[in-house]
């Protein structure tokens, strides 16, 4: 059996290390962080698949002078431990999160989801009656385009019983030592030196690939697409200009399923702008935040 990764041995590189805690819900060990007033707004902040907290080491310090920040390694990523595969479907991977809150004691008063993370904020909307605004950086909400949408999860999933498949994967991205020009190719985004350690250590791991792999072998985005005009919601959806992975028009397309929905395009960066330029991001979403949080929190 591959190795999990070791909050010893990789974690000591995790930017934030200090505002790090391993807590014990549903049976499964999550690593989170938090940051910020404790009696401040809940504010939850979902990453995408095959990420981990570690992605919001610039927007984290930018939301905490305003809320309790809340980031969790989503279940079989990174340093989060103890799920079962079938907890990586976007129902149950809902409520897993839904259950992580009721241990943590938070209600959140807004979500921010980046890539796969938006998709899962708005099935918490659906399923467990998060009311509040919901922030979708990149959002991964559209499904491929015809047979593509069962050939695509087909695919992963086949990789992900297989064995062999994510050692093959993690054993490239180590030989070939080239993590920055993978993710310049995958997402169109250039990051910082401590973002590109952090996503070597990952994809370096057969334990986190497979549950990438297995993550996007149980997505169903066709089923939640026919459920979006039931969320009310208040949605921003932030989306880059040059993102590699999800073309803007694809997002311009899903706001047009939410009732609630508004898209701001930012210019010049890729999938990962929110690692790329937070501060950027930060002044998009601010001023949204602050209208919805506050007055649910009021």
């Amino acid at each position: 059996m591959s190795r999990a990764l070791s909050w010893e041995r990789e974690g000591r590189i995790w930017p934030h290390r200090e505002t790090s805690e391993f807590v014990r819900s549903g049976g499964a060990h999550w690593h989170i962080q938090r940051m910020g007033d404790p009696a401040a707004p809940p504010l939850l902040l979902l990453h995408g698949t095959g990420g981990s907290v570690h992605s919001w080491r610039g927007p984290m310090p930018l939301l905490a002078g305003h809320y309790h920040v809340v980031a969790p390694d989503l279940p079989r990523h990174a340093f989060t431990q103890g799920h079962l595969p079938d907890d990586l479907s976007l129902p149950r991977m809902a409520s897993q999160v839904a259950l992580l809150n009721e241990t943590l004691g938070i209600e959140p008063a807004g979500i921010i989801g980046h890539s796969a993370g938006a998709a899962l904020a708005l099935q918490l909307a659906l399923d467990h009656q998060f009311g509040g605004p919901i922030v979708g950086l990149n959002s991964a909400l559209r499904p491929f385009p015809g047979p593509a949408a069962q050939i695509f999860p087909a695919v992963a999933k086949l990789l992900f019983v297989n064995p062999l498949v994510p050692r093959i994967f993690s054993g490239l991205a180590a030989f070939s030592g080239d993590t920055e020009r993978f993710l310049v190719r995958a997402t169109g985004s250039h990051i910082d030196a401590d973002g590109l350690a952090c996503y070597e250590a990952l994809l370096t791991n057969p334990r986190h690939t497979k549950g990438a792999l297995a993550m996007m072998a149980n997505w169903d985005l066709p089923t939640l697409r026919t459920r979006m005009r039931e969320i009310a919601n208040p949605v921003l959806m932030v989306h880059s200009d040059k993102d590699a992975a999800i073309p803007l028009d694809w997002a311009r397309e899903a706001q047009g399923w939410l009732p609630n929905a508004e898209l701001k395009a930012i210019e010049g960066f890729g999938h990962l702008a929110h690692e790329e330029a937070p501060d950027k991001v930060f002044a998009l979403i601010s001023d949204f935040l602050a209208a919805h949080a506050m007055a649910r929190a009021g």
